[in-house]
């Protein structure tokens, strides 16, 4: 893969201004960071409210089968994540580099994609709810809630992954307010349209389902409202620069790498889970438990993983070096204060934490056991998150990728050869391997990749 972003276009010489330098400070970064920290925030508490919405009717079954679909709908979803993020790092690239013109095509490229898969996945909706009830194997009414929710969910498909693409156009350029904004639209019609649907008509999953789908829809009309009134400021840009076929190879080659690095985080999850089950069920509902506590931390730390996107993508089209230093710096220092700050909090406050979460002594005893390796994942994955970020804006992402991988197969190895000696401790360690590998390996290649695209000045 070619390290070096292109160069801004010429082709259409009234969308390219001239490129200017930009200050990377505290401020900068909080910018971003804060607004999508809430943002990012603000899902947790969705799961929540569906779940209490559901719980209103005491029904076992239907509990089960919007947790249950709502993880088939996490997996799809997540593993389309690629529009949001390659979309950031194209963008904020022509956004230092001043090029409008291809700020508008990078948009365009990820909003037709986005339509494409978003209808192929809305078709193929009951073979995936299929497969989900297969994998599942529950009792039959747990199974037709799960198939009743993942069918109408992904009927909005092309309205979730649309959200991606303004999303990530937004967030490439550095609109962390707006981007918040649209994300507290989409949530707060969820939440209005489900419990009018799922609780007041009586609905149930179907409601949630559908108040979902209302949600996506309406913050897709607010999106493409604001972007198309923007866009109609601007001079337009050709049908052919959109369809230019260098520059949609390059963002599917970007996406696919991305795609790549989620199934293999995915796929280290679910063998954490797996694993984890092998040694009972209180050890399960434990580890379950904990990783609350990392996945809570992480939403913390992507804040500042999508500040490096943006202002290193706009470091690289700017071609200034110093400001994608500096980037690197002061996204790393803020993202250790906060995991040092989770870590330590977890550490002193985790077994109250725990209690609230679980009434059940058993669970609470064995969780308690494991704490500590649960507060310093934090600490482990700060590293990772940050230069992440960093080489989805650069788009280096085929290193990303690779080292991914790499740790994936360090995580099975480590759980392989560690759980029969340590138990769950063991798969505890292999846990931390695998995140500080994916740290470390980033930042051992960081100066290689910054020297070859900063080679022509800058």
């Amino acid at each position: 893969m070619n390290t070096k972003p292109p160069p801004p276009a010429q082709a259409v010489p009234a969308q390219t201004l001239p490129a200017e330098t930009f200050i990377v400070s505290n401020r900068t970064v909080l910018a971003i960071a804060v607004p999508m920290t809430l943002a990012y925030m603000t899902t947790p508490l969705l799961g929540l409210t569906d779940t209490a919405i559901i719980g209103q009717y005491g029904n076992a079954a239907l509990l089960g089968g919007l947790a249950a679909g709502a993880l088939v709908i996490d997996v799809v979803f997540t593993t389309m994540n690629f529009l949001r993020s390659g979309t950031t790092g194209l963008v904020a690239q022509a956004f230092g580099a001043a090029d409008r013109g291809e700020e508008q095509a990078v948009f365009w490229r990820a909003f037709f994609i986005a339509v494409m898969i978003g209808l192929a996945i809305t078709v193929l909706a009951p073979l995936i709810a299929a497969g989900g009830i297969r994998f599942l194997d529950a009792e039959p009414e747990v199974s037709s809630a799960l198939e009743t929710y993942v069918r109408i969910r992904l009927v909005g498909a092309p309205f979730a992954l649309i959200n991606y693409a303004v999303l990530g156009y937004l967030l490439g350029r550095g609109e962390g307010r707006t981007a918040l904004g649209l994300q507290i639209l989409l949530n707060g019609t969820h939440v209005i349209f489900s419990l009018v649907l799922g609780l007041y008509l009586g609905w149930n999953v179907a409601g949630i389902a559908w108040g979902t789908v209302g949600g996506e829809l309406t913050a897709v009309l607010a999106g493409m409202a604001i972007v198309l009134t923007r866009f109609r400021r601007q001079d337009r840009i050709s049908l052919s620069r959109i369809a230019d076929i260098a520059a949609i190879t390059r963002m599917l080659s970007l996406n696919r790498d991305i795609m790549i690095r989620s199934f293999a985080l995915l796929a280290t999850f679910a063998l954490f889970a797996r694993q984890g089950a092998q040694f009972g069920t209180v050890t399960l509902a434990a580890n379950a438990v904990l990783m609350n506590f990392f996945l809570t931390t992480s939403f913390f730390l992507d804040g500042f993983a999508t500040a490096a996107e943006q202002l290193t993508g706009r470091a690289v089209g700017a071609r200034d070096r110093n400001a994608f230093r500096l980037a690197v710096k002061l996204c790393a220092i803020w993202g250790f204060v906060l995991a040092g700050v989770a870590t330590a909090a977890l550490y002193i406050w985790g077994n109250d934490l725990v209690a609230l979460l679980t009434t059940a002594e058993d669970v609470r005893e064995v969780a308690s056991i494991f704490l500590p390796w649960a507060a310093f994942t934090a600490m482990s994955a700060v590293l990772a998150f940050e230069l992440d970020g960093v080489f989805i804006g650069a788009t280096w992402s085929s290193d990303m990728r690779n080292t991914m991988l790499l740790s994936l197969a360090a995580f099975a190895l480590a759980m392989v050869a560690l759980t029969p000696v340590f138990g769950n401790h063991g798969l505890w360690i292999a846990l931390h391997l695998f995140l500080l590998m994916r740290g470390l390996g980033l930042l051992a290649m960081l100066p290689r990749r910054e020297r070859a695209t900063f080679a022509s000045g800058g």
